[in-house]
């Protein structure tokens, strides 16, 4: 009898735990002409909630079907990693997003804990992985919407280089090495460029560091960004900013231009979230960003380690 007992329960809880997820995670998502999934601050070898979000990751991925993945950076915590062959991007990436759907492309930013290794392993592990992809330091694409290839329905990716824009890692070359093969300043012309010359309807910024965030973190490190970057952004009409960091999940907007702020929270260790004046919305929960496109839309989804829907932003044009 306790046998046949045991083998019931499996049964059931096998059952709820196949079945439960999908049906949680379909109430209410955004579904998309493009959608994306965006998480930060992952790589703690499965600990924390890294594991688990990575299994929602999947729920929602098998759900909306993306066109590929945004990290945001520091998804190889504490060193970065030393070589295409570290068992690191197993531990860390290859074996816990394994889902089916989350076999598309992933596209990558440095983060700066990624600068405590060797970084030109990360762009060198494209030519190894078959979804990761990171061809230089900093990189542009664009998407369209729909297939008729408009400049006016298409999205432009641009994702940037954040430690060296920041003074203290170029500085700190024994903690971060190759901070110093990164011109700063070439790398914002060459951001200004890009977004100069960009006619898709929307501009969206990839990066690791924020520009706007409350938090314990040397302030130091916004003033530069928002030194070099700021008026970039306002001059080329940026819509968003993407980052991580700071491990917690806060959106921004300053009131002088109409840009978005959002820092993606974390993928696994979370830590407590300030306010501030500037501050729409803060949670203290880890999880993971969905980014979502139609004709005259762009919706972001919170979606915490629970599964749930906890805070969207919408713009439209």
């Amino acid at each position: 009898m306790k046998k046949l007992c045991f083998a019931w329960f499996a049964v059931v809880l096998a059952a709820c735990t196949t079945t439960q997820p999908e049906k949680k995670a379909a109430e209410g998502t955004y579904d998309g002409e493009l959608n994306i999934l965006m998480l930060s601050d992952a790589g703690r070898n499965g600990s924390y909630d890294q594991r688990l979000i990575g299994e929602w990751m999947g729920v929602y991925a098998d759900l909306l079907g993306p066109e590929f993945v945004i990290s945001c950076g520091d998804l190889f915590h504490y060193e970065g990693i030393q070589s295409t062959s570290d068992p690191l991007l197993w531990s860390n990436f290859e074996s816990i997003y394994t889902h089916g759907e989350l076999q598309c492309p992933w596209y990558g930013v440095l983060g700066n804990h990624e600068y405590r290794g060797n970084t030109q392993a990360m762009i060198d592990y494209s030519q190894v992985s078959r979804r990761w992809n990171m061809p230089a330091r900093y990189y542009t694409f664009a998407v369209p919407l729909d297939d008729d290839e408009a400049d006016s329905d298409r999205v432009r990716f641009v994702f940037i280089d954040t430690a060296p824009l920041i003074d203290k890692y170029r500085r700190e070359s024994d903690q971060y090495p190759d901070a110093q093969r990164v011109d700063p300043d070439e790398e914002v012309r060459w951001i200004d460029s890009v977004l100069n010359a960009s006619s898709e309807k929307w501009k969206i910024v990839v990066g690791h560091h924020p520009m706007y965030t409350y938090d314990d973190k040397d302030d130091i490190e916004q003033e530069n960004m928002r030194a070099r970057l700021e008026e970039v952004f306002r001059r080329n009409a940026v819509d968003a900013y993407f980052c991580g960091h700071i491990h917690t999940f806060q959106h921004i907007r300053t009131g002088r231009d109409s840009i978005d702020y959002i820092v993606n929270t974390s993928a696994s260790k979370q830590r407590a979230p300030q306010r501030g004046p500037l501050t729409q919305y803060a949670s203290e929960n880890s999880g993971f960003g969905l980014l979502s496109f139609d004709k005259g839309v762009m919706h972001y989804t919170l979606v915490n380690s629970r599964g749930e829907l906890e805070y969207e932003i919408e713009r439209r044009k």
